[in-house]
């Protein structure tokens, strides 16, 4: 039996040996003009504007080909690792100014990962050295400074953004630069704004067919996988709005849909949930 226990030990030493963090170093100054109090994403705003198109699809190949863009990137990326609302708060006046921090700050990240791994097909092909889990190479293994705080990206989502600020609109910002994913906004709203802009992203993920469509015919609702995997967060935000949980997922669904769809899930209630393969390819315009 202790032999046993010793070969498990000596498993687990070498799986997380092998998958030991990968630091992703950022060596450039902060972007000109970079303001002295606050946080600006300007940088990162004009380069999306630059480089997604209106689809939110992201042309790596051309952000490739201008160094000058890529190292724009990196001195916006310089600021988010300088800088966070756990190390230096007093840049982040409240908490949408520090939502917004975390948000953009993933991100940027993953677009950068994408960049120095390009060509991929998919986020899935950066692999840590034992891929037990699909993804583990990019979401976990790959760490991000954030104030010199080195994160994982999973890390990022479920422990500063979901577990901090508790809004379920969230999942229809992050994007992890896959096709199944909310497309990329160049628009990077903040302070009062950003309430408005996390709502227009809800909405604008529910009413795509692609993420939520009703099949009348055979009484079935499909769903992007996004609301099964974060379920709870969907429902728990219903019943902070003290409505009949009922089934709390379409009833979260139902906040943000418009006319159409709004009729149809009036028709649909107690129809089966299927949810939709998830697409890991990469969101290239190629």
């Amino acid at each position: 039996a202790l032999s046993v226990v010793l070969l498990l030990a000596l498993i687990a030493l070498a799986f997380f040996w092998a998958n030991r963090p990968r630091r992703l170093i950022i060596d450039a100054a902060l972007p000109v003009n970079f303001p002295k109090q606050g946080f600006s994403h300007d940088g990162f705003e004009e380069l999306l504007d630059a480089y997604v198109t209106p689809d939110g699809r992201v042309d790596y190949v051309r952000w490739r080909e201008h160094p000058a863009s890529v190292a724009r990137l990196d001195s916006y990326l310089a600021a988010v690792s300088k800088f966070s609302p756990n190390t230096t708060p007093t840049r982040f006046s409240g908490r949408n100014d520090q939502l917004a921090y975390w948000m953009y700050g993933y991100n940027a990240y993953v677009i950068k990962a994408v960049l120095d791994h390009w060509p991929i097909s998919s986020v899935t092909d950066v692999k840590a050295p034992l891929e037990v889990v699909r993804g583990l190479g990019f979401f976990y293994q790959l760490r991000f400074s954030f104030g010199g705080e080195f994160l994982s990206l999973l890390s990022v989502e479920n422990d500063k953004v979901r577990k901090q600020f508790r809004d379920p609109r969230i999942h229809f910002i992050l994007n992890c630069a896959s096709a199944s994913c909310p497309v990329v906004r160049p628009g990077l709203a903040i302070g009062d704004e950003l309430d408005r802009a996390l709502s227009l992203a809800a909405s604008e993920f529910i009413n795509d067919p692609a993420n939520v469509t009703i099949d009348h015919d055979n009484r079935i609702i499909y769903l992007s996988k996004i609301f099964k995997w974060y379920e709870d967060d969907f429902v728990n935000d219903i019943r902070l709005d003290g409505k009949p949980v009922g089934n709390g997922l379409l009833v979260y669904i139902t906040k943000y849909a418009l006319d159409t769809l709004a009729n149809d899930l009036a028709r649909s209630s107690d129809y089966k949930i299927q949810y939709r393969d998830y697409d890991w390819h990469i969101n290239s315009t190629g």
